[in-house]
């Protein structure tokens, strides 16, 4: 079930805000458990739409973190050691997202060196990757006191498990929201507020990022002899945009969502594209993994704390290396994240564009990150080859029909993608706050003007839309 699907934005979620804020509200000192039980139940529910059995996979991941948390907990009271526990922990998690995500992949590798292992037909559940990071991340945190243990099985299930944020994130890590899942005050401010942030989200994905991926998607579906430079700079281009709106739309859904029902997830993304280095691109993509990565691998390694230059250099190796294998098992992934290592270790210690003027610091990082953008969208490395050789190839041929037609058709979503790529919402609310009187109408008034019309638009969209699932659902 998509966040941008008709069955979502005018059954399931309304139906789950009546009872939330309905009969659940009634129950007096229950009504909190009450309203838990409620979001986890829709939260299954949710998850099980498409595929039924994989929620018992997750179900596994819950209970048995679970029993990791009160393992934890329980050396820590009685004074033993919490290695055991952790490693357990480590390997149960990773060894299911080993089984489901990676094997496949390494048994093709082996056989290609001569094995003759039999390839299973395993799918992969959504969002895996997302769900057992925070299952780790709640073991790993109560490990360090960064939350409490819950005694309680269906508090940890939630958490795991709560639907706005479970096929893609944010990845919320248990010490930000483990005083919410009893605490949270929901208020009539933070309703409104995540109510916006949806809109706004849903506006990015189905108005900017399906219809730039019309453009991407041609592109490289063509064979390397049909692509010409024009086009393979023009697919990319757009492949970029439309990741970001993509998954930044996902993002706003999500933490809209999140303030709806009363918890405050942390932002996941703060204007990438307005980097002037590819160190600052990552301070403002993709957020929430960056952090995750930081605290339970970065640091504790000994991040940039170290006392020697090749130990934070392998620092950095480690955790690339495992931020590409963690998006996907393919070895254009692998490449993506080593492509950053050097880049970041390039800016450190290389000096790559320190001390260049603003504009050109900002071009050089676009430039960069559009050629990344190509190694991550490409199916295998015979697909992300002939695309990068295209792109720098007069060979290929310079302009041709195929991107004359597309930049015409194209040319207002594109020029709306790099202008909603900047802060231009804030920009606008503080010139309004300027104008005397004005405030007031356009709280009241013309800006919920503006949000129905962007439903009615989006939903328009949708209803003669075809199937476009979210990028960062497949991780």
């Amino acid at each position: 079930m998509l966040f941008s699907s008709s069955i979502f934005l005018f059954l399931f979620l309304p139906l789950v805000m009546l009872a939330y804020y309905g009969p659940c509200r009634l129950l007096g000192r229950w009504s909190r458990p009450a309203q838990n039980l409620l979001l986890l139940v829709c939260s299954l529910f949710f998850y099980a739409w498409g595929e039924p059995w994989f929620v018992l996979v997750m179900m596994a991941s819950i209970l048995a973190n679970y029993g990791f948390g009160l393992w934890v907990h329980s050396c820590k009271v009685r004074g033993r050691g919490r290695r055991l526990p952790i490693v357990c922990a480590l390997v149960c998690n990773l060894g299911l997202m080993f089984v489901f995500k990676y094997l496949v992949f390494v048994l093709t590798q082996l056989n290609r060196l001569g094995a003759q292992f039999l390839i299973p037909g395993i799918e992969l559940p959504l969002g895996i990757s997302f769900f057992t990071f925070q299952a780790l991340s709640y073991v790993l945190d109560v490990d360090r006191d960064r939350g409490k243990v819950q005694r309680n099985p269906l508090k940890v299930a939630l958490y795991i498990s709560f639907f706005p944020q479970l096929i893609a994130g944010p990845i919320v890590k248990y010490e930000t929201v483990a005083e919410e899942i009893d605490g949270r005050r929901e208020n009539w401010a933070d309703f409104s507020v995540g109510v916006c942030r949806f809109l706004v989200g849903l506006g990015k994905k189905v108005l900017l990022a399906n219809q730039l991926a019309v453009v991407a998607d041609f592109a490289y579906g063509l064979e390397a002899g049909e692509l010409s430079t024009g086009m393979a700079w023009l697919g990319a281009v757009c492949y970029t945009m439309q990741i970001y709106f993509d998954f930044s739309g996902y993002s706003d859904m999500a933490i809209g969502m999140g303030r709806m029902f009363g918890f405050h997830f942390l932002e996941n993304f703060n204007y990438p594209y307005l980097s002037r280095s590819i160190t600052e691109f990552w301070r403002r993509w993709h957020i929430s993994l960056s952090t995750w990565f930081r605290d339970y691998v970065y640091f504790p390694l000994g991040g940039s704390r170290v006392d020697r230059r090749w130990k934070h250099i392998r620092n950095l190796f480690v955790v690339w290396l495992l931020t590409g294998i963690w998006h996907g098992a393919a070895w254009t992934f692998v490449l993506w994240g080593l492509y950053y290592f050097v880049l970041l270790v390039l800016e450190k210690y290389g000096g790559l564009g320190r001390g260049w003027p603003k504009a050109l610091q900002w071009l050089y990082t676009m430039f960069l990150v559009n050629l990344g953008w190509v190694l991550f969208r490409a199916e295998s490395l015979s697909v992300a080859v002939p695309y990068l050789t295209a792109m720098f190839t007069p060979a290929a041929g310079g302009w041709d029909g195929y991107a004359t037609l597309f930049l015409t058709d194209n040319l207002p979503i594109l020029a709306a993608g790099v202008l909603f790529s900047a802060p231009v919402a804030p920009w606008l609310s503080r010139t309004a706050e300027r104008w005397r009187g004005l405030p007031a109408l356009v709280r009241d008034v013309a800006y919920p003007l503006l949000l129905v019309a962007l439903l009615a638009v989006s939903a328009s969209f949708i209803v003669k839309g075809t199937y476009n699932p979210f990028i960062y659902s497949n991780f």
